[in-house]
């Protein structure tokens, strides 16, 4: 059965829904989206890098998304606008690594599947990595939820209970760079962001409480990554894009939902 490369390729984008899901929702509640995209954009040098030094770029990826983010926590409290680092850092991040990338001889790449993911080639192994990843990021959050739900509500709220703001930021970035490596093969570069943002978006109007946007995110997700594999292969399009559009489209009927009902 696990021959088979469609059931392959539904249970990485199963595993990555449920990474996102909740971290997803902490993106969109911190209002981290540029961030996220940021980290992101910083995987294309991760896997130049790991090519270039041979070693795993599961590994290569998550490093340099760390270093994304020190760099990120030491620049912001220096003069600069958040929105302007993160700009110059993402956009320079992909710009170095694609360059990079051109001086490795010997090494055959296939840029667009770094930058738009190519779902249907995840191997056995793939699926260790995107499964293993998946239960640590989900097993992360679960342990801090309280801690980082107290620090996202009020930092001054956080001290208050003993919860140091910082260390819960640091968690919640560990947990972003490890979902960035393990997605980076099923939707690309250039669309992880999108897979953090849009299910929890398209899961806000139909939650009540935040325990219910993380579970209803995750369906989305996972829903999302079933219908835009089917998709993909009856309209021959493009796998993680499909997967996008699905979310894209739940977001929309999630949003018109709650502009037609009625306030209570």
């Amino acid at each position: 059965m696990m021959d088979d490369f469609m059931i392959r390729a539904a249970l990485a984008g199963i595993g990555v829904a449920f990474a996102a899901a909740p971290l997803g929702c902490f993106v969109v509640w911190r209002r981290m989206a540029y961030f996220g995209d940021a980290t992101a954009h910083a995987a294309i040098l991760g896997v130049a890098l790991s090519l270039a030094f041979s070693m795993s770029i599961f590994v290569g990826t998550v490093v340099v998304a760390l270093l994304m983010a020190l760099v990120v926590s030491i620049l912001s409290g220096r003069g600069y606008a958040m929105d302007t680092l993160l700009g110059v850092l993402a956009h320079s991040a992909i710009a170095f690594g694609l360059v990079a990338v051109s001086f490795l001889s010997g090494v055959r790449i296939d840029l667009m599947a770094y930058l738009f993911g190519d779902i249907l080639a995840v191997s056995q192994d793939d699926l260790a990595v995107i499964w293993g990843g998946a239960v640590l990021v989900v097993a992360l959050i679960g342990w801090r939820w309280s801690a980082l739900l107290t620090s996202t509500l009020n930092e001054d709220l956080a001290y208050a209970c003993g919860i140091n703001p910082k260390r819960e930021q640091l968690a919640l970035t560990f947990a972003l760079a490890i979902t960035v490596a393990v997605a980076i093969k099923v939707v690309g570069v250039l669309l992880i962001a999108a897979m953090l943002i849009i299910p929890a978006a398209a899961a806000r109007p139909l939650s009540r409480t935040p325990e219910g946007m993380a579970l209803m995110a995750g369906l989305i997700g996972v829903v999302s990554a079933i219908i835009g594999l089917r998709a993909a292969y009856v309209f021959d399009t493009p796998a993680g894009p499909s997967i996008v559009c699905i979310a894209a489209l739940t977001f929309l009927v999630t949003s018109v939902f709650k502009a037609v009902r009625p306030q209570r």
